[in-house]
């Protein structure tokens, strides 16, 4: 039986059409799936009864629920989902002055194995499906709806390596863009890779939305050191991608840049940082290590971080200085669901 919160519209139209029924059936389907406060088919008041009577013969369509949340002082919010068949993924929902954003998951754990990474070390279970994506965004805007609000923003830097699971990604995409769907515009979404370089091909093909590169170091051995993926794509090919990646008027590619003391935030790592960057739109976000019980990295002092800052910016790039949220509850990403 179909999950209709899999189907893209054009894929739902299909199914639809395969019923003997009209494709304006699936656009008024696909837009009462992402409504808030719709749980059963029968609550979609324009279909046949008829039609209303035999859906659920025929197709379910899923949400997910939390199965734990934690809040910390600075408002941010992680939220654990227990996915049917039981892996536990996580979403965190950071509040700004300008902006809500959530940041999803597109793996149940991860298989690129990157040193600094909590998820990492938890190993891979298996891809998430479009309906499971879609289904964070969903539980979280139906939770702010309740109060007057709503998301603005998404990022894939959640569990799992986002263009690894290209395919339900995409379809995800398509889903959260649709003005049927969640009518997210693609300028607010962005989807972070540690460098899986065919893909990034891919995805700039097929998709408009922002591009975020887990990068931590451009020198080989020290990227290679935490993150395996380096081994197959180094630096070079990384950031060659990274040039030829198409990217609508005025906006520029993140670079994700994690501080690690005495590994890669020296003075000589910023100044060779921003001659690998040259010629290439981007900005630059920093972040100090989030230090975890199981991982042997930690955070450099605000003197070091405000020193390698400085070299960027003299250099002239946009640097921002990701504050770390949710010092107080579990915040590395993975610890949640460690927990459960």
């Amino acid at each position: 039986m179909p999950d209709l919160c899999d189907l893209t519209l054009a894929q739902l139209t299909g199914f639809v059409e395969s019923l003997g029924l009209s494709a304006f059936r699936a656009r008024q389907i696909f837009s009462w799936l992402y409504r808030p406060g719709i749980a059963e088919f029968g609550q979609m008041t324009d279909l046949a009864k008829e039609l209303r009577a035999r859906l659920p013969e025929i197709a379910t369509f899923s949400r997910l629920r939390p199965a734990a949340v934690e809040e910390s002082r600075d408002g941010s919010r992680k939220y654990a989902f227990r996915l049917a068949d039981g892996p536990v993924i996580e979403s965190v929902l950071i509040p700004e002055e300008d902006r809500l954003t959530l940041c999803i998951s597109s793996q149940a754990g991860c298989a690129m194995g990157c040193r600094f990474c909590v998820t990492g070390s938890m190993g891979f279970r298996r891809n998430l499906r479009p309906a499971e994506i879609v289904g964070q965004v969903y539980a979280v805007n139906e939770e702010l709806h309740g109060q007057g609000s709503r998301l603005t923003n998404l990022v894939f830097m959640g569990m799992g390596e986002p263009l690894a699971n290209l395919e339900n990604l995409l379809a995800a995409l398509d889903i959260l863009m649709d003005q049927r769907g969640l009518d997210f515009s693609s300028r607010r979404i962005t989807v972070s890779t540690c460098g899986l370089v065919p893909k990034m091909r891919e995805l700039g093909g097929r998709a408009g939305v922002n591009l975020a590169v887990s990068l931590h170091s451009v020198r080989n051995e020290v990227r290679s050191e935490l993150m395996p993926v380096n081994r197959t794509w180094d630096v070079e090919a990384l950031l060659a991608a990274c040039r030829e990646y198409p990217l609508a008027n005025r906006r520029r590619i993140m670079f994700e840049y994690t501080l690690i003391a005495g590994l890669n935030d020296a003075d000589a790592d910023a100044r060779l940082l921003a001659r690998k960057l040259a010629g290439i739109p981007c900005k630059i976000n920093l972040l100090p290590c989030n230090e975890a019980p199981d991982l042997p990295f930690r955070r450099p002092a605000e003197e070091r971080v405000a020193a390698f800052q400085q070299i960027l910016w003299q250099a002239g790039y946009t640097v921002l200085l990701r504050t770390s949220r949710g010092d107080d509850i579990s915040a590395a990403c993975g610890q949640l669901a460690g927990k459960l």
